[in-house]
């Protein structure tokens, strides 16, 4: 196992140590509104200076951007970090234990390594890159599905009356399927791709912690990973599809726009 992905896990285990505890007693967290239906608590920050904490002891050069706390090290660092310390808060804070710590490697703007983190679950998602996608110890795939009809897709869009324009594309990819979950944490939802427990992921408006570490454990399973015209664009816009290889092309042809 490469070195610095032991360093993320390290970095992984020792936030969801966290989150554990603080979830036995839910009644005692301090909740803040980041804005409408976008929250943070004190045990998403205390996760976040966990995890930088361990990275910086291993690798003080490194520049690590998180969700909570911002950019610190320089832009233009080779190697930067990029980690969401608990992608589900609103989750958490209700007790629904669906929730994860993400943390990604990038060098020189490419996704190296990976981890995510389920604590509730104690499901650890490893991927560095051209070594394949792990689930704890066993190899994982994205799924061998390949009729629309039975694909079961997890999403994360705005609902209607919130500014997209997207509604009526959404409406043809999901007519189809089997079913869509919105599970409430993207990172899982990209490691369920990469573990084959869904067939495909469809998010708008995401950030850079939603996507890197999931990202690299879809492409490592097998899946494809771009924006909603197929391109590689994904990273900077938030707008992203993932799925295993079959699934993919019949999500990104069911949302493009219908002719007459």
């Amino acid at each position: 196992m490469h070195p610095m992905l032991n360093i993320a896990i390290k970095a992984a285990r020792r936030a969801g140590t966290i989150i554990n505890r603080a979830s036995l007693d839910l009644e005692r967290i301090s909740v803040a509104r980041k804005g409408p239906r976008d929250y943070v608590t004190d045990v998403d920050r205390a996760a976040e200076e966990s995890i930088v904490e361990t990275l910086h002891a291993a690798y003080p050069d490194h520049a690590i951007l998180g969700e909570e706390f911002g950019l610190q090290g320089p832009e233009q660092a080779e190697f930067q970090w990029i980690i969401d310390p608990l992608d589900g808060t609103t989750n958490f804070i209700h007790g629904l234990p669906n929730y994860a710590v993400s943390i990604a490697l990038t060098q020189r703007g490419q996704v190296t390594q990976a981890v995510v983190y389920d604590p509730s679950r104690n499901e650890l998602y490893t991927a560095s890159r051209g070594s394949g996608t792990f689930l704890n110890d066993r190899r994982v795939r994205v799924s061998g599905r390949i009729r629309y009809a039975e694909a079961l897709l997890g999403a994360h869009w705005p609902r209607s009356g919130e500014g997209d324009t997207n509604g009526g594309r959404f409406a043809q990819m999901t007519e189809n399927c089997s079913g869509v979950r919105r599970l409430g944490s993207t990172v899982l939802d990209l490691a369920y791709v990469a573990s084959g427990r869904l067939d495909g992921f469809c998010g708008l408006k995401l950030k850079s912690w939603d996507l890197a570490a999931g990202s690299l454990l879809v492409q490592e399973a097998g899946g494809l990973v771009a924006d909603l015209d197929g391109e590689q664009g994904w990273m900077d816009t938030g707008n992203v599809l993932a799925a295993s290889p079959k699934i993919f092309t019949q999500m990104l042809a069911a949302l493009q726009p219908k002719q007459g």
